[in-house]
């Protein structure tokens, strides 16, 4: 039992139940023919793979029992029930308000909460569910004789009165007649027969009239919904698609509906401020969640703006609260604080460009500081304390950031060639590495508007690096990769190149695999659409350096390889997120459209949806939105969002998000059966995927065994309504530009459905964490990873050409970031590499008590947890071998991205249930 708490990350952990009902009582009161049943009976714990007794069963054989003293009929029953709710600062603040009231002897009026349980018989005289008498929770009394409480949580008793032939409940309706929100936690009727886990904030009765509905735990395909709650099932689905119509508001409505990426730009500043609609057309885009806000005065195509000062609307249930707020706005005013020297030198004294790379490591702390503040004076003995001295290491300490992963094995210099082939596999972005199966490379863009298709690369650039082999060998051999952006950035490098302080190339990078297992650059080929930069060629391929000044100049090539990697990292496979958070989305506002909240599969992934609406709109408000960080941070700038609807209208495929899919895709593996598991990776030392399919095939056996539980064939997966309503919206709607795509997998079989299901856990939890939780410690050193390049290379005869000679490290400088973009850029790495306190990690389901009758869905729950034990170690193992040398050696960090388990903060490792940073 002990270890089943660790490991599920739970309180209590119950997982059978014996009813002993000798204990149960009762008393008989003749005039009134009105029973009270006490409802505490004995409970012993069994193991988990025990027989579960139902507790409907439990239920209904109490209420009979009871029933047959009683011949009269009519017989009424008094049920207790605890309720739980969350104390919020603003509801306890108008208790107060009301108790002073009552105090007072001042008439309050209606106030409290209203229940009322619905029963999952019909009753013949409404033809609706059987209901009890309408109970009321009022506090007023209770804060009038207790004196109130500052708890976190507070619970509350309540009585229902039914009928003796009620039935068994299936529902309950909650009506809050106070005047701010409560959150409701749980209720439970006493000696928790039947439970609701509610977790949601229920708003006042004026301002959300509809009755909230809460169902008991008991997951229930639609097909088995019993038939006194089977229209609420459909009232509550109802409440949450609302009319698609008005103004949502914030921090009140919970209405799930989708709108274009209409909300990026700023009409109302200028045309300069205009940005392209997304989900259109001609830029096409998953869907987003509709606010409603109304339109720009100028153009009611577009939305209008949030300002800092304003919320942006989600429902209201997926907002940030307690720790994980306070933990944002706290590293939000961090941010703030590190960036105002930075800001002051960079535009006020106009002395923030870097000259050398002391300079940038100096933005970090010392990791092993020397006490030159105290010493000892060796002549009397005596303590020095320098005062000044303190107070000034204290003082830049505080504005310092902590020194990044990548810096250990590099000494704070340009990427060396083996850690830019190891950050392919093992790195922040590891998901663009490819098997170069043609060469020279050829581009898919359409050359009569970007030039030539052929690369400029030739044989006579690699041949000399490939071990004595030919180029076609080496490509049978499975040695040559290729990191390829040319015709991810080809299409915009004009407009990129016409900002100020932005330039670019589309570049490709020949890696060739050593006999050691790792990747080593030998071939750049930098790329400018044609007619750009006369005095540069269109075209230019880099090699290794053979002395000084093509040592530099490879630097610099390589600068313009990091830049685009992260840029395509943040946009595509990361940030605006086309993979993980903008295509999750739609799942998951279908999801609260289309499925019940008892429906097994919603169950399922309700964890793994859980604030990624929040996220994504701050995203809107501050990350890419016109001016956002991304735009004024990364090379890309303006033209950000077209290159990821680009990327989503060419690249991205649903069914190739699996991870097998993507390997194979990638030409990175291929199948095979003699394989432990029937997949062989071209590269044997990759991290990511190593590590990453111990992971996947552990999600999908838990996978299978939950969908094989409630859907035994085909017909049970086609015939389900929510679930059938819930995938075809996604495709239809959330992702309707891509709705006539014939690549969509099928969802006819419980097969299909184990694919789906496995998929989206991947993205949501495991693909996510690993392109994210590193980002600031594996790629928070800006001359190894820069956001933007100001420069391009020097040429001879150009300007800048004497400048570099003289002093190549400053001109290598001085084309990075200033002192201001850098910091501002590493706060936000910062905050979106940190894990807030209360975290939830895949492997730990905080409430199992909706299969607590399903010891088959516990057990697989349990493995599933085991197994990430088991993954954990074998990771830690993994990371000591010296053998792997992409994840073990001299300076080089433990690949631990994929460690399913984290401290608070950054810690490089942690996959979380959901995308919520």
């Amino acid at each position: 039992m002990r270890m089943v708490k660790e490991i599920l990350g739970q309180s209590v952990v119950v997982e059978a139940f014996c009813f002993d009902a000798s204990r149960r009582c009762h008393t008989h009161q003749n005039n009134n023919k009105k029973h009270k049943i006490s409802m505490f009976p004995s409970f012993s714990c069994s193991s988990i793979l025990l027989p579960i007794v139902k507790r409907r069963t439990t239920f209904d054989d109490l209420i009979s029992s009871n029933k047959s003293l009683h011949d009269g009929g009519g017989v009424t029953l008094t049920i207790s029930a605890s309720v739980t709710i969350k104390n919020s600062k603003e509801f306890m603040a108008m208790m107060l308000h009301y108790f002073d009231s009552f105090s007072h002897n001042t008439t309050g009026g209606d106030r409290g909460i209203i229940m009322q349980l619905v029963s999952t018989q019909i009753d013949p005289t409404t033809m609706e569910g059987k209901l009890s008498k309408r109970a009321v929770l009022d506090w007023t009394r209770e804060l009038l004789f207790n004196g109130g409480g500052d708890s976190e949580r507070s619970t509350h008793k309540v009585e229902f009165e039914i009928d003796s032939n009620f039935g068994f409940p299936g529902a309950i309706t909650v009506t809050n007649k106070y005047d701010k929100e409560i959150f409701l936690e749980t209720i439970s009727i006493e000696g928790g027969f039947v439970e609701f886990s509610c977790n949601s904030w229920v708003q006042p009765e004026k301002v959300h009239p509809d009755k909230r509905i809460f169902f008991t735990n008991k997951a229930c395909l639609p097909c088995d919904t019993a038939e006194g709650v089977k229209e609420l099932r459909k009232e509550e689905l109802r409440q949450k698609r609302g009319d698609g119509n008005g103004m949502r508001k914030v921090m009140s409505d919970r209405v799930y509906d989708y709108d274009v990426y209409n909300d990026l730009g700023n009409l109302d500043k200028g045309i300069q401020h205009v940005r392209p609609i997304l989900g259109t057309k001609q830029h096409p885009n998953p869907r987003r969640c509709r606010t409603g806000r109304p339109p720009v005065i100028t153009n009611e195509k577009y939305e209008s703006c949030v300002n800092a000062f304003m919320e942006t609307y989600v429902p209201r249930d997926e907002v940030f609260e307690g720790v994980r707020k306070e933990a944002l706005d706290v590293e939000r005013v961090k941010g703030v604080t590190r960036n105002l020297i930075p800001f002051i030198r960079t535009y006020i004294t106009k002395c923030g460009v870097f000259k050398e790379l002391l300079e940038i490591k100096n933005i970090y702390k010392r990791r092993h500081q020397v006490d030159a503040m105290n010493h000892t004076n060796e002549e009397n003995g005596t303590l020095s304390i320098d005062v000044n001295k303190l107070f000034q290491d204290s003082f830049e300490e505080y504005f310092k950031f902590s020194t990044p992963h990548i810096i250990s094995g590099n000494g704070g210099c340009c990427i060396t060639d083996e850690e830019l082939g190891r950050q392919a596999l093992a790195g922040v972005n590891p998901l663009s590495i490819k098997r170069l199966q043609t060469f020279p490379p050829v581009s898919d863009l359409d050359p009569s508007m970007y030039g030539p298709q052929e690369s400029a690369l030739k044989a006579e650039h690699i041949i000399s690096h490939l071990d004595g082999m030919s180029v076609q060998q080496a490509i049978v051999e499975k040695k040559l990769f290729i990191l390829d952006y040319h015709d991810a950035y080809m299409p915009f490098l004009k407009g990129i190149n016409a900002q100020e302080d932005r330039k670019a190339y589309a570049t490709r990078t020949i890696l060739y695999l050593t006999r050691m297992g790792t990747l080593k650059p030998i071939a750049i080929e930098l790329s400018l659409p044609e007619g750009e930069h006369q005095q540069q060629q269109s075209k230019q391929v880099l090699t290794p350096p053979l002395d000084a000044t093509s040592y530099w100049l490879w630097q610099l090539a390589k600068a313009h390889v990091c830049s685009n990697d992260a840029g395509v990292h943040q946009l595509v496979h990361h940030c605006v997120r086309l993979r993980t958070h903008a295509c999750m989305e739609p799942f998951i506002i279908a999801a609260h459209r289309q499925m019940s909240v008892t429906h097994p599969i919603f169950k399922l992934l309700k964890p793994h949806m859980k604030y990624t609406l929040q996220i994504n709109a701050l995203a809107r408000k501050a990350l890419i939105n016109g001016g956002g960080i991304i735009e004024s941070d990364f090379s890309t700038g303006r033209y950000s969002t077209e290159i990821v609807s680009a990327a989503y209208k060419d690249w991205w495929r649903f069914d190739m998000e699996a991870l097998p899919a993507d390997l194979i895709r990638r030409g990175l593996a291929e199948p095979d059966r003699a394989q432990p598991l029937g997949i062989k990776l071209t590269i044997e030392d990759y991290p990511y995927a190593n590590d990453g399919l111990l992971i996947w095939f552990a999600l999908e056996r838990m996978v299978r065994t939950y969908v094989n539980y409630y859907y035994h064939n085909g017909l049970m997966v086609r015939s389900d309504t929510e679930l059938q309503g819930w995938y075809n919206e996604v495709i239809n709607v959330g992702h309707g530009d891509h709705a006539h795509a014939t690549w969509w997998p099928t969802l006819a079989t419980p097969r299909d459905l184990i694919s789906v299901l496995t998929t989206l856990i991947w993205i949501a939890s495991v693909q996510h964490s690993a392109v994210n939780f590193g980002q600031y410690p594996l790629g928070g050193y800006v001359p190894m990873r820069p956001p933007l390049v100001k420069k391009l290379l020097p040429k001879e005869g150009d300007p800048e050409y004497k400048e570099f000679l003289e002093d190549p490290e400053g001109f290598l400088c001085s084309s990075l970031p200033n002192m201001f973009q850098t910091t501002k850029f590493l706060a936000v790495l910062n905050i979106l590499s940190q894990h807030p306190e209360d975290e939830e990690y895949i492997g730990q389901r905080r409430d199992l008590s909706d299969w607590i009758g399903d010891p088959k869905i516990i057990e697989a729950f349990y493995d599933f947890s085991i197994e990430l034990k088991r993954i954990e170690k074998e990771i830690e193992k993994r990371n000591k071998d010296q053998i792997l040398r992409n994840r073990c050696g001299a300076g080089i960090p433990p690949y631990e991205l994929l460690i399913a388990s984290s401290g608070p903060g950054v810690t490089c490792r942690g996959v979380p249930n959901s995308i919520s940073t």
